[in-house]
């Protein structure tokens, strides 16, 4: 059985797939707690669901588009998220059994559990904390060295630190960006500024970008552009 928040669809918010339409299934329980996090209900126990009933949920889903297609993908895609899904055993079980079914299948992971046991046909996006995180101590760096070419490395920051963190962290690591595609999403920290840390805006982050023709894609968080008032289900 697996501990489940909550399944909806929506459109994929963040990474290469952002704009497709997508069905969450979200995980309850995560080992970090970042100081930015925008899931924090996922905390919560959740509801206990066996695999069979997501795959059943899921397909329900899949008949509501009618066997449409995009890009040779069935819709929708499929993300397993959390909370961190990685710390419920099942989870690579279910992720195996939607790659079986045909699905296009995404995994959001904070980078802090080895992934060695994710079936590979897995779209991984992980996760690198920053230090505004509070949890950059918690980057397990085989996550990134295992990675497949269509996985796809996220940071989420907001400030100028984070900025010159993550260029450092590039640059000692060259091949990342030149084996997979490094997304960078901007948050607003300006309620909640840490001690010793300067909040820089989206054009600012887009304008370093480009001064240090860092190879990034920057993405904007669509799901919270699009429903900026809804916490769950979005």
């Amino acid at each position: 059985m697996l501990r489940v928040i909550e399944t909806f669809t929506s459109l994929q918010g963040e990474s290469t797939y952002a704009g497709a339409p997508c069905f969450f299934i979200r995980l309850a329980g995560c080992n970090l707690r970042c100081s930015y996090c925008d899931t924090v209900y996922a905390q919560e126990t959740g509801q206990p669901l066996s695999i069979d009933q997501l795959l059943e949920i899921t397909e329900l889903e899949k008949l509501r588009w009618n066997g449409h297609s995009l890009n040779g993908d069935i819709l929708p895609i499929v993300e397993v998220t959390g909370g961190e899904p990685m710390i419920q055993e099942e989870t690579p079980l279910l992720l195996k059994r939607l790659c079986e079914a045909g699905y296009t299948v995404l995994l959001e992971t904070n980078g802090s559990i080895a992934l060695d046991k994710v079936d590979p046909r897995v779209h991984k996006i992980v996760d690198v904390k920053v230090p505004s995180s509070g949890e950059s101590g918690k980057n397990l760096s085989a996550c990134l060295e295992k990675l497949s070419p269509h996985d796809e490395i996220k940071f989420v920051l907001g400030s100028l630190e984070d900025y010159h963190w993550v260029k450092k962290f590039l640059e000692a690591r060259l091949a990342l960006s030149q084996k997979n595609t490094v997304l960078l999403s901007w948050y607003d920290m300006s309620n909640s500024v840490p001690k010793g840390e300067h909040p820089i805006s989206r054009t600012e982050l887009a304008e370093f970008i480009i001064r240090d023709a860092l190879p990034v894609r920057m993405q904007v968080q669509l799901h919270k552009i699009l429903w900026p008032d809804i916490e769950r289900g979005r």
